[in-house]
């Protein structure tokens, strides 16, 4: 019952979410200051040594990839396997995994801890606190992981051309034409749609029962079960999109 519980609540504080989102009133003059303030602390900060951290990890990839096809004499499947492992696969789900440590896990135990010591009797509760607190902080997490999710991927491709064929632009179009191969429209429409359900998932999760944690729902498991919940979320979109992509 309580498993069932805590899946309902992560529904329901969905909905509640996306009304608030389609909600005209949460974007006037009086909370936008509070959504442009999480949305500044939960990207900028992190957006530059986050890239150059993902940068480094991608050089490496590559360099494994392009000596490990060179060795083998398929040296023209090395810029396909960089974008199908690198762009499509690995950079999304570690930009995922990094938004919700970084951000919203450490949010969502916050905030619990805030409303276990008060009882639920403080500014976190009700519709007031979800749309003050919570709502800002769920569309800042979302909000996170599709800049840093494109500022990486972007940067992937470009240090893949000049770690494949090197500061020429003669090697421009072919490179252009193996990349549009590799993103057809199927391709495409699910990498935006695992970044989507990607974002949904680190910014919804770990502040669901945040919200309702004055619920049946036992609040000493609230932090490592989140955890748990979100990345086999992660996992499955992650199974899912690998189906989709190659099956």
């Amino acid at each position: 019952m309580d498993w069932i519980a805590s899946w309902w609540q992560l529904l329901h504080f969905s909905v509640l979410v996306a009304t608030l989102a389609l909600t005209p009133s949460s974007y006037n003059a009086r909370h936008r200051p509070a959504l442009a303030r999480q949305l500044v602390l939960g990207s900028a900060p992190h957006l530059p040594w986050f890239t150059l951290v993902s940068a480094l990890i991608s050089l490496v990839i590559i360099r494994i990839v392009v000596v490990t096809s060179q060795s083998y004499g398929l040296s023209r499947y090395a810029l396909e396997m960089v974008v199908r492992v690198l762009v499509l696969e690995l950079i999304p789900l570690i930009t995922a995994l990094f938004v919700a440590l970084r951000s919203t896990l450490p949010a969502g135990v916050e905030f619990a801890q805030m409303r276990t010591a008060a009882s639920g009797r403080n500014a976190l509760s009700g519709m007031a606190g979800l749309r003050d607190e919570f709502f800002p902080r769920a569309v800042a997490g979302m909000f996170s992981v599709w800049l840093l999710g494109a500022v990486s991927c972007v940067l992937t491709l470009v240090l893949a051309y000049l770690a494949i064929y090197g500061f020429t632009p003669y090697a421009l179009q072919g490179y252009t034409r193996v990349v549009g191969q590799i993103f057809n429209p199927a391709v495409a429409l699910i990498l935006v749609l695992k970044i989507i359900f990607f974002s949904l998932a680190v910014g919804l999760i770990p502040l669901a029962s945040s919200f309702h944690i004055g619920s049946r729902r036992l609040r000493h498991v609230h932090g490592l079960s989140d955890m748990v919940r979100m990345f086999s979320v992660l996992l499955l979109i992650e199974a899912a999109s690998l189906v989709g992509n190659y099956y």
